[in-house]
């Protein structure tokens, strides 16, 4: 193969890492982390594994202990017992030291997975694809456990052999041991250096993404883009489905489901139809089927067959192969590259024909996503490919489809928890179907409350199904749904700042924007007990509501965990005491999106943000008084793997709460990508009344600043100054978050809720008298309310103490 398709891979350990037998090596690569093999004819793989790229690292200090019996192998994470024989469960195992426990904390040979994926055991990865499940599904296992351990088999992942790839022998044994206990962000920093790291996504790919399966023409998608323009929606990728290409070929020749060849009669032109949408500020990826080959209606036909030594007048396909160098190579230098020529910029690989080609053991997918992402590098791109997972290692090729989701409210409410477990396989960019693909009916609150998680998740993508009356644009929905999604879609662009820098950090430090609580709280049981509530990146925690709203309270419910703190939701001000559980209501318009003190987030200061989610000239930062914070914008120029630091800008906000500062800048690196000067809010979020004066220097001179306070926040505005100065906001010494408006948000709770008027003003009464909090409670308690109702109550009640 051409060497742009070459891997970048050590998979040979270092000796000293190893001990090994006639029949069995063990390879010490951490000291959390094992890989185990047998094989029965004396020989070991040393070439890298679709799993495992880089097996050269650092040798952590061991032991070895050798008797007649056993071969010990003792790190500071694990001891190995093993008796030189077959692998059995009484002749090999690995015990966590430190472990959760010492009886559960012991892993035997035959236990490959650890304990049933679930509460009591692993954590559980991921799956392939979401199609045709409505609800929940199994999960793969992932390299984390509640008892201390997990096992990766790697024995039937086929290998790189040089330039090209082999299947396995399929009689060896090749396994990796994680055993650390509960400490999981070591052990996913374990897996990734074994693996490989995620690599840094386009900015572009953070904003929304458009997506139906519909048969659009040119002017149809141009005209509903423009639409969305109008109507201050911004989307900054254009997803084309199927219909693209010719579909109705004749029945002797195939399915429609594989094409290359532009529909003309949609897309009379289609470079001018592409470079409309890059001038509107949008990427466009087109989706493909490839299973079919290329046929011979097809453009690119005499090409390929001229390629691959077929007489292209004998008519005969193309076949699709893609364990063929060869049929690779043409596959992307002629049929795709053309396409590209004409300005698709990424590539939508929608395989659905199963694990098997012509070689056994050589999964297509894998296949296509590892050659796709590595092709889409060319001439210094950021690559980027758009596929289904295919097993541990899918994390080197971004982003995830997850498949066709049901339109459902069990659908809605698994994909908080299956987006947060891939974290648990180092798979951190999955795009689901916002708001469902196909079944269902009609639930304008389902759609909403779908596009709020879809804000929140990796990937924002709508998507929906061939039926003309299953639409995802806002307007199709009542007015109240249509606000509510407009918000939220510029909300997403909004975040883009925040988000993009985690995206540098999923790169550099292996943690994804979505995370599992236990991630953070490993030894905290709530943070078990609440799958569908996730850290988003480092400042912010969501809590999605993912059911449907309470027929009096008209709100949604969602049960959460505060961990220890204050804790401030940043859409609502609402104030929260942590170190408990507690339920949460939000009305259609919001979810609960908290932050701790110390909190700084930064986003698009644009209330109506664009299409192309560029570098901003204007800022605006959230602030979380309360405790000191720093948060490290990360910016950079868009072009190679974004890992190198001369093309990357960072600029350092830092909150000092005694001082009562926040200090933004000064910005350092490559200043070239970004505007000159910048404009600045700092927004300080639930905060006391304002302060007397507001100080703001530039570089340590005073300028002037506009201030506002409204609706519990402080908003303090500067002029565009220099990217490179030092910008300070002081609002005086130790500020304090403002008190809960407990009367208004309970009139508020009262006033929406579906109850009896006579009952509303007793209940304000009893809830706001000046009697003691536990005798309120207990008159609220006792006069028999509707359980949703009393949640709600007794939620802003005792928000704090």
């Amino acid at each position: 193969m051409d060497a742009r398709y070459r891997l970048d891979a050590r998979p040979v350990a270092d000796p000293r890492a190893v001990v090994r037998g006639d029949h069995h090596r063990v390879t010490v690569l951490t000291d959390g982390l094992l890989r185990l093999e047998r094989s029965p004819d004396g020989g070991f793989e040393d070439r890298a594994s679709t799993f495992a790229l880089n097996r050269d690292l650092p040798v952590p200090h061991f032991r070895v202990v050798e008797t007649d019996r056993h071969l010990e192998v003792v790190t500071d994470r694990l001891h190995l017992v093993y008796d030189r024989g077959p692998f059995t469960t009484s002749g090999l195992s690995v015990a966590v030291r430190g472990g959760v426990s010492s009886y559960h904390s012991v892993w035997r040979y035959g236990d490959e997975a650890g304990p049933a994926v679930g509460p009591g055991g692993n954590l559980g990865g991921t799956v392939r694809t979401l199609d045709g499940v409505d609800g929940a599904t199994d999960l793969d296992p992932g390299v984390l456990s509640r008892v201390g351990y997990a096992v990766l088999d790697d024995s039937r992942s086929f290998v790189f052999d040089g330039d090209w790839v082999a299947p396995r022998d399929g009689s060896r044994t090749d396994l990796y041991v994680f055993a650390y206990g509960l400490d999981h962000r070591a052990a996913i920093d374990a897996f990734h250096a074994v693996s490989g790291p995620v690599p840094v996504l386009p900015r572009w790919a953070l904003g929304s993404w458009w997506s139906r399966y519909h048969r659009y023409s040119a002017d149809e998608y141009a005209a509903l883009l423009a639409r969305f323009e109008a109507e201050g929606m911004p989307f900054s990728v254009a997803v084309v489905d199927m219909d693209w290409h010719v579909v109705d070929v004749d029945p002797a020749i195939g399915s429609g489901w594989t094409g290359y060849t532009w529909n003309r009669e949609l897309f009379p032109d289609p470079p001018a139809f592409l470079a409309w949408l890059h001038e509107h500020g949008l990427r466009v990826t087109l989706n493909v089927h490839p299973a079919d080959g290329v046929r011979a209606h097809e453009d690119a036909y005499a090409e390929m067959a001229a390629a691959l030594g077929v007489d292209a007048s004998s008519g005969d396909p193309v076949a699709f192969d893609v364990t063929d160098p060869a049929f690779l190579a043409a596959y992307f230098d002629v049929l795709h590259r053309r396409l590209e020529r004409d300005g698709v910029d990424f590539w939508w690989i929608d395989w659905q024909s199963g694990p098997h080609s012509r070689v056994t053991g050589i999964d297509p997918l894998w296949m296509l996503n590892h050659f796709h992402f590595l092709d889409s590098a060319r001439d210094g791109r950021r690559p980027l490919t758009f596929s289904r997972y295919a097993g541990p290692g899918s994390h080197r090729y971004p982003v995830g489809f997850s498949g066709d989701s049901v339109i459902s409210w069990a659908s809605l409410d698994f994909q908080p928890r299956f987006t947060s477990t891939a974290a648990n396989i180092g798979y951190g960019w999955w795009s689901h179907d916002i708001g469902g693909h196909w079944h269902g009916s009609k639930d304008d609150e389902l759609a909403t409350r779908w596009v709020q998680l879809g804000v929140f998740s990796p990937i924002l993508r709508l998507h929906s199904s061939a039926n003309a009356f299953m639409t995802k644009e806002p307007w199709a929905y009542e007015p109240a749904a249509q606000d509510v999604m407009t918000a939220h879609l510029r909300l997403r662009h909004r975040l883009v700042p925040y988000l993009h820098t985690m995206n540098h950090r999923a790169a550099r430090e292996n943690r994804p924007l979505v995370e599992p609580l236990y991630h953070a709280w490993p030894t905290a049981p709530e943070a078990y007990a609440q799958p569908n509530q996730f850290l988003f990146g480092t400042e912010l925690m969501v809590a999605p509501v993912t059911s449907p709203a309470d027929a009096r309270t008209r709100t949604g419910r969602v049960r959460a965990w505060l961990p220890p703190g204050t804790w401030v939701d940043v859409l609502t001000g609402l104030v929260y005491d942590g170190g408990r559980e507690l339920v949460l209501h939000r009305d259609l318009s919001t979810i609960p999106v908290l932050a701790p003190t110390g909190a700084l987030v930064p986003l698009d200061a644009a209330e109506v943000p664009g299409n192309d989610p560029v570098h901003p000239d204007a800022l605006e930062v959230l602030v979380v008084v309360g405790a000191d914070g720093a948060f490290t914008l990360v910016e950079d120029d868009g072009t190679g793997d974004g890992l190198d630091d001369a093309l990357v800008v960072r600029t350092p906000l830092r909150l000092d709460q005694a001082a009562g500062t926040v200090v933004l800048g000064p910005a350092a690196g490559n200043l070239s990508c970004l505007p000159a000067e910048r404009a600045w809010t700092v927004t300080f979020v639930a905060f006391d009344e304002p302060p007397r004066d507001v100080v703001v220097q530039v570089d340590g001179f005073a300028v002037p600043c506009r201030v506002e306070h409204a609706d519990g926040r402080l908003h303090v505005r500067t002029d565009p100054v220099p990217v490179g100065a030092t910008v300070t906001v002081d609002v005086g010494p130790d500020p304090r978050l403002a008190p809960d408006d407990v009367a208004a948000r309970l009139f508020t709770v009262l006033d929406r809720a579906h109850v009896e008027y006579d009952l509303k003003p007793r209940v304000h009464a009893v809830a706001t008298s000046d009697a003691p909090l536990a005798v309120r409670v207990s008159h609220l308690v006792a006069l028999d309310l509707d359980p949703a109702l009393l949640t709600a109550l007794l939620e802003v009640l005792l928000a704090r103490t």
